[in-house]
């Protein structure tokens, strides 16, 4: 295993000839200096950095500046490092997750020509979200928030605006705050802010410096942006096309305030959502209330040990690591980091969350199954958002299917408790299942899938479009068929000329390096050893055993791949018609994602109370009419 970590990081070999070394060094210079921004290049096979980035990463990621190469020659040159594939993935999420002090540019070309293709920062992960997602699961949603404060007679008023790319969510707030920025802090946590736009003239201010030292402890990354830009003058406009339903209502909320419409103003400029029309009519805008949520500022949540850290010694050294026992790919995850940032004020709906927990706490059963049900549910954002955002591929389609086809499972679990709450959990998960899940709905999104996905193949690792769909691919499928049955035939052979039982000893593999091949065991390797070398070419011979072929195995293999690229290629459009079908499905997926993330919550807290080796007391919570509350513990 170590052995296979040294060879995923092992240092590229930067393989520029005098001619394109120089042809990239006359690009390299004319790009602005930045100091937050860490720049790397497509080499297609690996990356790669220059300058000060490149000491930058070799000092952070590989702890040596042995790993520098220099290109150029004499005053020319310039100190690089080559950057390998994994590696490039553990840079971006570092610099897009882990910290807040710098964002990530990607450049592709050649020789003297390169163009910036994708960019991040920690509050707008862009066009990085499949790099920083592919293998991990999205555990909290980046917020960016912009401020537009307006000092005056020794105070401040502090305009907000925010956006939450991955919820789509478009908020505004305006309060009055004090010299130490308390209700800007408060907010900050609440929130979850990753970055903070901020007008160039104000973050050079007197005021500013307390400002900037509520984002510091906040680990919140400071934009400085343009103060044209804070502009709220068509910002009622703008949020028309976004935000979803009629202007009427947009209008009255950004009426009511003075400052955070150019707060909002900004952002909508910055995270360039005016630009792409998959946003239109996708977002919510909400006013976010500092009276609605306990008040805790940055020290509080580290002094509490809320959220994790890089030096907990295990996962119970914070709340969120001892009652994360989320079971959704993601969602769970996300939602318990926003209600542990938010706890809640409302008396009513405390004690509503603790009737459900106790109800998952007294019913094992239920708590048990639903448990099991959710954890086959993928991350239905995620997958919305590819497919709004034109990213998505026959697999999103098929995950929301697979994880729809579990829903009916987890009403049904609901159904069958009777216990004091049910009333409580008839309102809030079967009543809106019932509605979400009818033939106008979810049913009607299953019955597409259905008819246009070959699910069958799926238990091979292909997504395809059905062959019933277009007399073309019915007849390649027909081909690929026919193939499959030759190759099934020449494995039977294959087994009784080797005197091997099929299946049991002589296996049929499949795989993108090698396409169709046998293997054995090294077991039965020796067996057939003699047989292996004269009649056979061997591929690979590693642990679970050997692989080879012969010609006519090779022959069929080819001819199969060859079919299976002219049926995905025959198919691109009907796939394309497929998603964009889907995303007009969104509404029901956003809502049964916000029921199972709850549901994934107050069972993991469930599960926690229950599996305790010291039992957890329920609190009991009243409101004494003046505005505080007191907890009673029985």
């Amino acid at each position: 295993m170590d052995d296979d970590l040294q060879e995923q990081n092992k240092l590229p070999e930067l393989k520029l000839d005098a001619k394109q070394a120089q042809g990239f060094l006359s690009f390299f210079k004319t790009l602005p200096h930045d100091l937050r921004a860490v720049r790397l290049f497509d080499r297609r096979d690996y990356y790669t950095a220059h300058g000060e980035n490149a000491t930058f990463i070799a000092k952070t990621y590989y702890h040596t500046t042995t790993a520098l190469r220099q290109l150029g020659s004499g005053s020319d040159g310039i100190s690089s490092v080559s950057v390998s594939k994994n590696m490039f993935e553990t840079i971006a999420r570092d610099l897009l997750l882990e910290r807040t002090d710098h964002t990530l540019e990607l450049y592709e070309g050649s020789g003297s020509n390169w163009k910036l293709v994708k960019c991040g920062s920690p509050g707008n992960l862009g066009s990085f979200e499949d790099v920083l997602f592919a293998n991990n699961e999205m555990q909290d949603s980046p917020v960016i928030v912009a401020l537009f404060p307006n000092f005056c007679n020794g105070g401040c008023t502090v305009g907000l605006g925010f956006v939450d790319l991955t919820k789509r969510v478009l908020g505004l707030a305006e309060f009055l705050d004090d010299s130490h920025f308390t209700n800007l802090e408060s907010a900050l946590v609440a929130l979850g802010c990753k970055e903070c736009l901020l007008p160039v003239e104000t973050a050079k201010c007197s005021e500013s410096r307390t400002l900037h030292d509520a984002l510091s402890r906040c680990g919140v990354m400071l934009t400085e942006r343009k103060k044209n830009e804070f502009k709220g003058r068509d910002v009622v406009q703008d949020l028309g096309r976004l935000v979803k339903g009629s202007i009427e209502p947009v209008r009255d909320l950004v009426s009511g305030f003075e400052f955070a419409p150019g707060a909002l103003g900004s952002l909508l400029s910055y995270a360039e959502l005016l630009a792409d029309e998959s946003n239109y009519g996708n977002y919510t805008l909400r006013r976010y209330n500092l009276g609605s949520y306990m008040r805790l500022d940055s020290a509080a949540m580290r002094a509490l040990n809320v959220l994790e850290s890089k030096t907990d010694a295990n996962k119970n050294f914070s709340l969120f690591g001892l009652m994360n026992r989320t079971c959704t790919a993601g969602m769970g995850k996300r939602l318990l980091h926003m209600w542990l940032k938010q706890p809640l004020l409302d008396v009513n709906e405390i004690n509503s969350r603790l009737d459900l927990v106790q109800a998952f706490v007294d019913d094992t059963a239920l708590r048990q199954d639903l448990r099991q049900h959710l954890k086959r549910i993928s991350d239905i954002e995620r997958s919305m958002r590819n497919l709004e955002k034109r990213r998505a591929s026959l697999l999103h389609i098929v995950k929301l299917y697979q994880s729809s086809i579990r829903l009916p499972y987890i009403k049904s679990a609901l159904e069958r408790y009777d216990g004091q709450f049910s009333s409580l959990i008839k309102e809030r998960y079967l009543d809106p299942l019932e509605f979400w899940m009818d033939d106008d709905h979810l049913n009607k999104f299953i019955g597409l899938v259905e008819a246009s996905v070959d699910l069958d193949q799926l238990e091979n690792g292909e997504y395809m479009i059905s062959s019933g769909y277009d007399p073309k691919l019915s007849e390649l499928k027909n081909d690929q068929e026919s193939l499959e049955r030759q190759i099934h035939n020449l494995h039977k052979q294959t087994a009784n000329d080797l005197d091997l039982p099929i299946d049991k000893a002589l296996k049929l593999d499949k795989g993108t390096q090698f396409g169709h091949v046998f293997r054995i065991t090294k077991k039965e390797e020796p067996k057939i050893r003699k047989k292996l070398t004269t009649q056979f070419i061997v591929l690979e011979t590693r642990k679970d055993g050997v692989k080879f072929t012969n010609t006519k195995l090779k022959k069929l293999g080819d001819q199969y791949q060859k079919i299976l690229e002219e049926y995905k290629t025959c198919q691109k459009e009907l796939v394309a018609r497929v998603v964009q079908t889907a995303t007009t499905f969104s509404e029901v997926f956003e809502s049964l994602a916000a029921l199972l993330s709850e549901l994934d919550v107050l069972l993991s807290f469930a599960d926690l109370a229950a599996s305790c080796p010291t039992p957890y007391t329920r609190p009991d919570y009243h409101c004494t009419g003046c505005g505080r509350y007191y907890i009673r513990r029985e």
